[in-house]
């Protein structure tokens, strides 16, 4: 559950806050600013730079997107690496240009229709680029819920589902916040265009690195080791270009804020006085959910994130008592409906360990410490929950000791005057799983 929230929220925020933005900024000018120029001229009202891109932008981008997902789940002929670096290599001049663009067009007067042109479409092509790189990663996210072999009506895939869902919400909410705060900004547009292209910078930037390295993972460029070394470092912090853009973001909800903590505007009577602080208290209602939507992102890639990925131990290894070639383990000691876990030295001294436990009154669940799709990592107990150490799903126990999905791979044994009897040569058969 834990994993899938926190890698929604890691994965999709940095595409999501751009997006937000240029949403906001596409949509015209905030507060008064917006309303007058709509009151003076309604063909206006959809916006300065023209609705109808951005919304072409965002449905092709999600479009294609989706259909790249597709490609990738059912056959091989997408190579996502080269994807991306195409997807990139396409976006950052589109994000150049409407940076370079952007601040002329604010201070003129007088606007230059073919460089609106030029901005609303450039804007437009980095939504879209920017869609179709991050929400091909998210919607495959739902390929990987049902395992082989397992149900898809389950408690692991249910906490899967409720997990990505919490993500999703988690990323709607804080774009949506940031969505209102810049549109109700004052003055709105021009901000909204600075932050806008800081934002947009950091990403190129965080997107180089990204070209760069599956080019020297490809060997088709070489680096100095100096350069190698830095690239290493940002692969292994890159979260922090995420901080970046989410800090920048958040000057506009801090600073509509501090406008709108106390009434400015003159009214002429009690009722046009009780609408100003309810807008008012609406604006800090909006900027408040910015700033602790992100607060709540930063809490789950860092604290969340730090306890999901805490190191989980195994229980010690109960004693065995082994008569020639077989293990005998008097049924009093594992009949307490907890997991029960052994250790056998099979040949070429490899260490296995298998597991048992009691799922009714007269049946067993037994099996390696390991399964088909995870390997040796190992199950453990959490509440009453059997959970396999490297994917986090919780066994049903009633199916210890079938195949299938992430159950234990079964071991056979017998009964025999009161205790569990299993053949050291079924273990023994099994031991290069362990090596």
């Amino acid at each position: 559950m834990l994993k899938y929230f926190i890698q929604v929220v890691q994965y999709a925020l940095p595409g999501a806050i751009p997006v937000s933005l240029l949403w906001a900024f596409f949509y015209g000018r905030a507060g008064k600013t917006r309303k007058s120029q709509s009151e003076e001229d309604p063909s206006r009202s959809g916006g300065i730079f023209g609705v109808d891109a951005f919304t072409l932008g965002a449905a092709a981008g999600t479009a294609a997107a989706l259909v790249l997902s597709i490609l990738r789940s059912f056959t091989r002929l997408v190579n996502r690496e080269y994807v991306n670096i195409a997807v990139l290599s396409l976006a950052i001049p589109a994000a150049v240009v409407f940076m370079l663009l952007l601040p002329d067009a604010l201070k003129e007067s007088k606007k230059n229709p073919l460089r609106e042109k030029i901005i609303e479409w450039t804007g437009a092509a980095a939504v879209a680029l920017l869609l179709f790189y991050t929400l091909p990663t998210i919607f495959l996210y739902v390929r990987e819920f049902v395992p082989p072999g397992e149900s898809a009506f389950s408690t692991g895939v249910l906490f899967k589902l409720a997990g990505f869902l919490a993500g999703i919400f988690l990323v709607f909410l804080s774009c949506l916040a940031l969505f209102h705060a810049a549109m109700n900004l004052r003055p709105g547009t021009r901000l909204v265009g600075i932050i806008l292209s800081a934002v947009l910078a950091t990403g190129i930037v965080n997107h180089l690195f990204v070209i760069v390295q599956v080019l020297l993972a490809r060997r088709i460029i070489r680096a100095p080791r100096w350069l190698f070394r830095i690239i290493i470092e940002v692969i292994n912090h890159n979260v922090v270009f995420l901080y970046i853009i989410m800090g920048l973001s958040l000057v506009i909800p801090v600073v509509l804020f501090l406008q709108n903590r106390a009434i400015s505007e003159s009214w002429r009577n009690p009722a046009e006085h009780r609408k100003l602080k309810a807008s008012k208290r609406s604006l800090r209602r909006w900027s408040a959910a910015a700033v602790l939507s992100y607060t709540a992102a930063v809490l789950t890639l860092t604290s969340v994130k730090a306890y999901s990925e805490r190191p989980v131990t195994l229980s010690p290894a109960e004693p065995i008592t082994i008569a020639g070639d077989e293990i005998i383990i008097p049924l009093e000691k594992i009949n307490d409906r907890r997991l029960h876990r052994y250790n056998y030295t099979a040949a070429e001294n490899i260490e296995m360990r298998f597991i048992v436990i009691l799922k009714s009154e007269t049946a067993y669940g037994v099996g390696l410490d390991a399964c088909d799709i995870c390997g040796p990592t190992g199950y453990y107990e959490r509440k009453d929950g059997v959970v396999c150490r490297l994917c986090d799903v919780v066994m049903n126990t009633s199916t210890i000791g079938f195949k299938g999905g992430c159950n234990p791979v079964p071991l056979a044994y017998a009964m025999r005057q009161g205790s569990m009897v299993i053949r050291t040569a079924d273990l023994e058969a099994e031991r290069l799983r362990f090596k």
